[in-house]
């Protein structure tokens, strides 16, 4: 294998990767170039997919990761290089079908239409019809119980699309994928927001399709996943190939040395020395219970405390934060911030006590993607762009530009829309809104959730960084790497605190209290 970050001019016959031809090749890229203006977003890249692996595509965002997906797909024509399937030519760009014959993407941002039935997106655009012209929705609706049948899919055909979970959606996805006849199957940051225990069910069905003859191309930033799911790793650097390996043979920080060209490790100790406790309490939850979520949580963070609140899905970890900073109205309890009450189920309220929030989803919750970074950033502080109602562009466009500055926001300047940010970039645009009103408490859950290595650590050093100013941070995840800044961290388990671990814990006794189990001593 090569890692000098240099595409290698050998013939797609002779891999570097260690493994033996095998048959072609169920996808391969080979010298992909992808210009768009003077930005090289793929230089000469390469992958080779073969057939029932499971092969993660790993890099930092702007790697080329996209731009790869969106040409293996079909949705753009590369400027030069070679796409093949199992073989042969790729499909003319304007075939949809035989495309969708060959490969097919299920997205982290679902493609699923909500308003739908199960039955009538498995089958969209290819309805049975009677002898009047009618859809016949018997035939449609047996179609699509036979489909998630052979795939072992177990959702109801009538049930509208929005009141599927996320995990069914995904399977909904991958069967109607299948459905086209595609055996290649592009996974996007499949577990972005899923739980624990969905995790481990999308990895079972993974392995159940390998062994039926399907390959995958898995796509994530959590390397621990990687090693428990894929084959093979291909790192992509700055728009280049940099090394195929099998996942066996290429240590952890060997992996993180190819994504970011420096052996950069997260698990590294913080600067930051945690608060006295004598430090002021800027964040008292008391006896806090909502109902079929969570009973009686109590728990202080103290000026310049970061604590974690951990647990799987179900634990009450994410509700809590969200009755902290008013997306919840509790049935019991109190949330005092700074010594002051904020008006309980109000999210402005708790913005005027001085609480800063990152949501859990960015898409749906943290951006609105067609207004700019400048609009994005500012939105918790309209009391400071003008007065009468009146918005200064100019006063906007300042503060926009300090936190610009501040998060390493790259943008050629604060007007870009958000929608042309990479992940970690729109990540770091809803961290800037957070802190736009110098927040005495900030919320966040699961910060680092779909970003890459290099912008993880960047925001969460970003987090010991208001914290060493004064503020009180809790960090709701059950991700290790984004609780491994905190001084402590409370497990809740079925909506009860359950543990309380100080900084220094070690990955099983976390995960342990995480699943309900019994933490040695």
């Amino acid at each position: 294998m090569s890692g000098n970050g240099k595409s290698s001019t050998r013939p797609p016959s002779a891999p570097d990767d260690g493994r033996a031809p095998a048959g072609p090749p169920v996808a391969e890229a080979t010298d992909i170039t992808k210009r768009y203006g003077s930005t090289v977003a793929l230089d000469h890249a390469r992958i080779t997919v073969r057939s029932g692996e499971t092969h993660a595509l790993v890099g930092r965002n702007g790697a080329g990761k996209s731009t790869l997906v969106s040409i293996l797909t079909g949705l753009q024509p590369a400027d030069s290089g070679e796409i093949r399937f199992s073989g042969q030519p790729a499909p003319r760009p304007s075939d949809r079908d035989a495309w969708r014959q060959q490969v097919a993407c299920v997205y982290q941002k679902s493609t699923i239409i909500p308003q739908l039935t199960v039955a009538e997106n498995l089958l969209i655009n290819r309805y049975d019809r009677g002898r009047s012209g009618l859809i016949d929705w018997r035939t449609l609706r047996r179609r699509a119980r036979d489909l998630l049948a052979v795939w072992s899919v177990d959702v109801d055909v009538d049930a509208r699309a929005m009141d599927l979970s996320v995990e069914q959606r995904q399977f909904v996805e991958i069967a109607r994928a299948l459905s086209f006849g595609a055996r290649f199957i592009i996974l996007d940051e499949p577990t972005a927001q899923l739980d624990a225990a969905a995790i481990d069910r999308l990895f079972d069905r993974v392995r159940d399709l390998q062994n039926q003859g399907v390959t995958f191309l898995y796509i994530s930033h959590h390397l621990q996943e990687i090693y428990e799911i894929c084959d093979m790793v291909t790192v992509f650097r700055d728009a280049r190939h940099i090394v195929t390996a099998p996942v066996a043979e290429l240590p952890r920080s060997e992996l993180v040395a190819a994504m970011t060209g420096d052996a950069t490790a997260l698990e590294a100790p913080r600067s930051r020395t945690a608060p006295a406790g004598s430090a002021d309490v800027v964040l008292d939850v008391a006896a806090l219970t909502l109902d079929g979520m969570f009973q009686d949580v109590s728990f202080q963070v103290r000026s310049g405390e970061v604590v974690g609140l951990a647990g799987s899905g179900g634990s009450g970890r994410t509700e809590v934060a969200e009755t902290i900073v008013g997306l919840r109205a509790p049935h019991a309890g109190t949330v005092t911030v700074d010594g002051r009450h904020p008006r309980a189920g109000s999210v402005s309220a708790a913005l005027a006590g001085g609480v800063g929030f990152v949501p859990q989803d960015r898409h749906h919750q943290g951006l609105v993607t067609g207004m700019s970074i400048a609009d994005n950033a500012t939105m918790t502080i309209p009391e400071r762009l003008g007065s009468a109602g009146f918005l200064s562009t100019r006063r906007r466009d300042a503060i926009a530009n300090t936190l610009i500055d501040e998060l390493a926001i790259k943008t050629p300047g604060p007007d870009l829309p958000v929608s042309g940010l990479s992940g970690g970039n729109q990540q770091k645009v809803v961290m800037a809104r957070a802190l736009a009103n110098d927040p005495r408490v900030l919320v966040l859950i699961t910060p680092t959730a779909g970003v890459d290595v290099r912008s993880k650590e960047f925001l969460l050093d970003k987090v010991d960084e208001v914290a060493g100013t004064g503020t009180g941070v809790v960090v709701a995840s059950d991700e290790l790497d984004d609780l491994r800044i905190c001084d402590r961290v409370l497990v809740m388990f079925q909506g009860r605190i359950v543990a309380d671990m100080p900084s220094g814990w070690s990955d099983h006794d976390i995960v342990a209290a995480m699943e309900g189990l019994t933490v040695d001593a």
